[in-house]
């Protein structure tokens, strides 16, 4: 069976285009089936979004970019942008994304979470992870997170109150030097781990 975090997702290509308004901002995207999230903007998505913290000078990595709409709201905010997913269709889709809203800051890479930015550091990375691929993926995108950020960078991320949230916050304790909850509601809660 395919899903979204599958390399190469088997169910038939469509695609629906969306205008959204984050942060004060007015984006498109071309969403695709196979890719999260299909025809809308999450809403544990919008919650990281309008939560985040974000500084001019950064150099921010939105881990499992999907269609890119975290990377590409946060261009408008940080100085470089580096999206990544292990779904080419949503890095095919990322990609053209970046150029409907015109991201000059930006780029999509293709790979398995750190992988394709396995020597750099960032002062924030950013994610919604896929809690249905499994513990064990969760873990790996909270405890590498550390070797990817600058001495005081942060782990920003989105995660269901009832799936995994405990879990979750539990990592990041045992991985950061500080974990904060920026945000919460609509059934979800935003944490910062602090490198």
């Amino acid at each position: 069976m395919s899903h979204y975090y599958s390399e190469n997702p088997n169910v038939p290509l469509k695609t629906k285009t969306i205008d959204v308004m984050v942060r004060g901002e007015r984006f498109k995207f071309i969403t695709a089936s196979g890719v999260f999230s299909f025809g809308k903007l999450d809403l544990g998505t919008k919650l990281l979004l309008e939560s985040a913290i974000f500084s001019r000078d950064w150099k921010l990595l939105d881990l499992g970019c999907g269609y890119g709409v975290i990377g590409i709201v946060a261009s408008r905010f940080v100085k470089r942008v580096v999206m990544v997913d292990v779904n080419r269709r949503a890095v095919s889709i990322a990609r053209k994304n970046l150029k409907i809203n015109n991201v000059e800051n930006g780029e999509v890479r293709w790979g398995n979470l750190y992988e394709p930015v396995a020597n750099e550091r960032f002062n924030t990375i950013l994610t919604n992870p896929p809690v249905h691929a499994g513990k064990e993926v969760l873990r790996e995108i909270v405890i590498n997170a550390p070797k990817h950020l600058y001495d005081g960078g942060l782990l920003q991320l989105v995660i269901r109150t009832n799936q995994g949230a405990k879990y979750i916050k539990g990592l990041m304790e045992q991985t950061f030097k500080d974990v904060r909850e920026l945000s919460k509601g609509s059934g979800y809660r935003i944490y910062a781990g602090i490198a």
